[in-house]
């Protein structure tokens, strides 16, 4: 009865977070997509790795800009090797409207991304060049500086190979991790200290 009482008052905590101050300008943002790791046990069974990890500063509250890396090898016996990669520049914009805060904990968002990708499989079209990708998304904040992530994105590359453009849909469940800086705690204290 008691371990039922303790989880029950550290989940009633949990639920009680606010979401402002880890949107604040001088924080950092670290996290990614979780990974997607599949190991086939059967003879030729497949293997599959994706790691895509994102890290932005805020500039200023409820807007970051930062960096992102994409990597997906999937690879089978006898099925080939297929590859896919990105790295460039992501800008995220959270929106801080009362009236579409989602039960309280949670935060809507717009994130855009431009960089160099390519999509590259063992049998089929490949592109490979300028990456773009837009699409709204939903932190859900689990703890004070932890959230995870639902975003769906449009993504496109247009460059060269034997397809010039490649375009989809995507659906992404992350988990990002909010960080306080002395940067942007230090900005706060000179800010209270000016005289008047």
């Amino acid at each position: 009865m008691k371990k039922i009482i303790t989880i029950c008052s550290i989940a009633l905590l949990l639920l009680g977070t606010n979401v402002k101050a880890q949107l604040q300008q001088g924080n950092f943002l670290v996290g990614g997509d979780i990974a997607n790791f599949r190991l086939g046990l059967n003879k030729g069974g497949l293997f599959d790795i994706n790691l895509s990890p994102k890290l932005a500063f805020f500039v200023q509250n409820n807007f970051a800009l930062g960096a992102y890396v994409n990597f997906e090898l999937i690879t089978s016996k006898g099925g080939g090797t297929n590859i896919d990669y990105g790295v460039g520049a992501l800008a995220r914009y959270y929106l801080s409207n009362a009236n579409i805060d989602v039960l309280g904990r949670s935060r809507l968002f717009f994130e855009g991304t431009v960089g160099i990708n390519g999509t590259n499989p063992s049998s089929g079209d490949n592109t490979n060049g300028l990456g773009l990708s837009i699409g709204p998304g939903l932190a859900h904040f689990i703890t004070s500086n932890v959230a995870i992530e639902g975003l769906v994105k449009y993504q496109g590359i247009v460059g060269f190979g034997s397809r010039t453009t490649s375009s989809e849909l995507v659906l992404g469940i992350g988990l990002q991790v909010y960080l306080p800086s002395g940067l942007g705690k230090s900005k706060r204290i000179m800010q209270t200290k000016q005289p008047q």
